[in-house]
């Protein structure tokens, strides 16, 4: 029994080590969200701004992305100037400001243009608890019901644009449809 404790230190340190490294090696972009196929969970939540909240239903009617962005967020400052490409090429983008400071945000904005329809400011980060949100910057795709049809977690940007978000806007599941 005596030559079996001398491993045990070892062996927890060899199981310490494979966790580790199954960990390291998971890729963050590859983290399904909790809410595809699902509708955006309910909020109420006061817009950038403004006096006046927004609720789930509201986010209805017409397909969109959800970008949620902060001023705290370097990589939401690299991916800001396409937003404002896709913006004027007609594609509706709702904000959420995620456990920001709404005057910074308002600055932000001010300075750089802005590629929202409406934001919501989200600063305790309850409703990006509730959509699954990770960090910023992140962008889900929602359809004309309401419905999460896919997230991106990242920088949003001419590729990730073709190659993952626009192809539910042209196929019309962000219409309504299904995947």
């Amino acid at each position: 029994m005596q030559p079996l404790k001398r491993f045990l230190p070892l062996a927890a340190f060899l199981l310490l080590v494979v966790l580790l490294v199954r960990g390291l090696s998971l890729d963050p972009t590859e983290l399904p969200s909790a809410r595809l196929g699902d509708s955006l969970p309910d909020f109420n939540l006061p817009v950038l701004g403004e006096s006046v909240s927004r609720q789930a239903e509201d986010w209805q009617g017409e397909p969109a992305l959800i970008n949620v962005w902060a001023t705290w967020c370097f990589s939401c400052r690299v991916e800001h100037p396409y937003l404002l490409e896709l913006a004027q090429k007609g594609v509706t983008i709702y904000g959420l400001n995620y456990k920001d400071d709404p005057e910074k945000a308002l600055v932000w904005l001010d300075d750089l243009g802005n590629p929202y329809t409406e934001t919501v400011v989200d600063k305790d980060g309850l409703f990006g608890l509730d959509l699954g949100v990770y960090g910023a910057p992140e962008t889900y795709v929602i359809d004309g019901l309401g419905v999460v049809r896919h997230r991106h977690v990242g920088v949003v940007n001419e590729q990730v644009w073709n190659e993952q978000l626009a192809p539910y806007f042209e196929a019309g599941i962000a219409a309504g449809g299904s995947d």
